[in-house]
């Protein structure tokens, strides 16, 4: 039997508290769409996620010839990157509303679907304990 929360509830919770500093930062992309010289933001959330959960998942290596696990994932999650635009202003901002828009949209909307699933694990959590 598992002895902690996050090992139950699976990689959910770790995608929430990605998608919630996602949309943190394309917030505050948007934010500074009239700064002048400001520069948008965001995060590669596959290699973010890959670094929370790899020290959940340990490949086992049997030979010398074997990659290991920690090879693998080598970004740090709060490494951002910097949008490239494709159509700068002439005051140096790169911020673009509608893809900062969209971004956020759609992160909202996978946020949303995590808080689905893991309503359905803690759900499922409930009956077990209940002996249903």
């Amino acid at each position: 039997m598992p002895n902690n929360i996050g090992s139950v509830l699976g990689q959910y919770a770790d995608t929430l508290v990605l998608r919630s500093r996602r949309a943190e930062i394309l917030a505050n992309n948007l934010a500074n769409a009239d700064t002048p010289g400001f520069k948008a933001r965001d995060m590669d959330f596959a290699n973010a996620l890959k670094d929370v959960t790899k020290t959940a998942i340990q490949l086992k290596t049997t030979s010398a010839g074997h990659v290991s696990s920690a090879a693998l994932t080598t970004s740090n999650s709060e490494d951002l990157m910097y949008r490239v635009p494709t159509q700068p202003s002439l005051d140096g901002n790169t911020v673009e509303t509608h893809i900062e828009q969209a971004e956020f949209s759609r992160n909202a909307l996978q946020y949303q679907a995590t808080l689905t699933f893991l309503n359905g694990r803690i759900k499922g959590l409930k009956g077990a304990l209940k002996g249903e």
